[in-house]
């Protein structure tokens, strides 16, 4: 039997880097004259990557974003962003000892963000992780990204594993949607990047701490998806 995969997603899934991302967001917003994010707004905005981002908030200003600007400021965010990596941003909690529990356990892991690959894995050596992975798959690895349910399936084959014998880890309605989309089980984490409750999204479970990611929770929501 083909080892088992447990795939994650990234920013408020694995890694806090919402103070790396509000700087850069806000570096673009005064570039553009607009007001800074705050703290608090910033889980409003993050999902679908900077260009998304941008745009939620403008459209949380109500102003307007001509598709120059939005390109400019984009490139922007991105050489800001990329010159400043890792930055603050830290894996939460728990997070090392959970990649380890897992691996030793003979899970393969991955990563399926829509953070572009090359930040991603940036991010990830330079937070001594990205050893633990056997697939990064970003926003721009695939001609397709989350919540679009091929990104994760073919991370997975990236990565040797079968969906068939995959669980999920996110934060967000998009990672839900996606393994949902794509018949696997999903556990999200319930302090990362969302404006409302995972629990509204339905995930097969919720955990607060990643010591609470065990090998026997992934065993039986694998076992249930296939009963």
């Amino acid at each position: 039997m083909n080892r088992p995969i447990v795939v994650f997603d990234l920013d408020g899934t694995l890694v806090d880097t919402a103070p790396d991302l509000l700087d850069s967001l806000n570096h673009s917003l005064l570039a553009g004259g607009a007001a800074m994010a705050d703290a608090n707004g910033i889980r409003q905005f993050v999902g679908h990557g900077a260009r998304v981002m941008i745009a939620r908030a403008y459209a949380a200003q109500k102003r307007m974003l001509e598709p120059g600007e939005h390109d400019r400021l984009f490139n922007l965010f991105l050489d800001h962003y990329g010159g400043n990596i890792p930055g603050q941003s830290q894996p939460y909690p728990g997070v090392p000892a959970a990649l380890t529990r897992l691996a030793v356990a003979g899970y393969r892991l991955a990563v399926c963000t829509n953070k572009t690959e090359g930040f991603s894995k940036r991010l990830l050596e330079g937070l001594g992780l990205a050893g633990q992975f056997s697939a990064i798959c970003g926003s721009d690895t695939f001609a397709f990204r989350k919540p679009d349910p091929r990104h994760l399936v073919e991370t997975i084959a990236k990565a040797g594993g079968d969906a068939g014998q995959a669980v999920m880890v996110g934060d967000s309605q998009t990672d839900i949607d996606t393994a949902k989309a794509a018949g696997i089980p999903v556990v999200a984490v319930d302090f990362g990047y969302t404006d409302r409750h995972v629990r509204e999204f339905g995930p097969s479970r919720i955990i607060s701490h990643f010591d609470e990611l065990t090998v026997e929770m992934c065993e039986n929501l694998l076992q249930a998806a296939q009963a």
